[in-house]
């Protein structure tokens, strides 16, 4: 899969200033699907369900991946 169904309107995660690459996101219209792609290689696209993406959103809020950020 190169990008997914089109159009997919992608949102980067990237502070201001540091540079990349960065994990982009895109939800697409129409089905379940959340696509995921890094800026370096956007031809290599993984997708899960926005139930799946919902819950690690969840999880993110909730400080249960904190343990990660002193990487």
């Amino acid at each position: 899969m190169a990008d997914g169904p089109a159009p997919l309107t992608w949102i980067r995660a990237a502070p201001e200033d540091e540079p990349g690459p960065w994990i982009e996101v895109a939800f697409g219209e129409g089905d379940d699907l959340v696509y995921l792609r890094e800026t370096s290689a956007p031809g290599n696209v993984v997708t899960t369900t926005r139930t799946k993406w919902e819950a690690f959103a969840k999880g993110v809020r909730a400080g249960e991946f904190d343990h990660f950020a002193g990487l």
